[in-house]
């Protein structure tokens, strides 16, 4: 059985909740999950990974966080290419611009992402959960 990892940033707990619902549609899909905060991770354990998710709420004015996050998306996107990736995060305010922009970087550095990224204004609704748990459930089976 293969092994995706949901590797996150989270201030307030709402993106932690999603990665939850990420592994378990993960483990829904015949894999096993590891979540893990980019805290406790480092990209290169990505590296040979075939499929992986990454989350992080809006930051500043809609932007990654910038002393772990952007760091780390930026040392993943130097082997993204021909990677399978799903993003996720919440916001507070906004409409998703950092999504977008982070969906652009990972797709100008050659990764497939599995999915439309899946946000969540504060906790995630039942929407987000259902979104989240297809999310992982396509990457146990890329």
């Amino acid at each position: 059985m293969s092994e995706v990892i949901v590797a996150f940033w989270t201030g307030t707990g709402n993106t932690a909740e999603m990665a939850e619902y990420v592994a378990e549609g993960i483990k829904e899909g015949g894999a096993e999950a590891k979540v893990v905060s980019v805290d406790d991770i480092s990209a290169a354990d990505l590296k040979d990974a075939k499929a992986f998710a990454l989350g992080c709420p809006s930051m500043g004015v809609e932007q990654l966080e910038e002393s772990t996050m952007e760091p780390f998306v930026e040392e993943v996107c130097g082997f993204a290419s021909g990677k399978t990736i799903g993003l996720f995060g919440s916001y507070g305010w906004g409409d998703g611009e950092w999504m977008r922009n982070w969906e652009s970087v990972c797709y100008e550095a050659g990764a497939n992402l599995i999915c439309d990224f899946v946000i969540a204004n504060e906790a995630p609704d039942d929407e987000a959960v259902e979104a989240c748990k297809a999310m992982g459930a396509a990457l146990a089976n890329a």
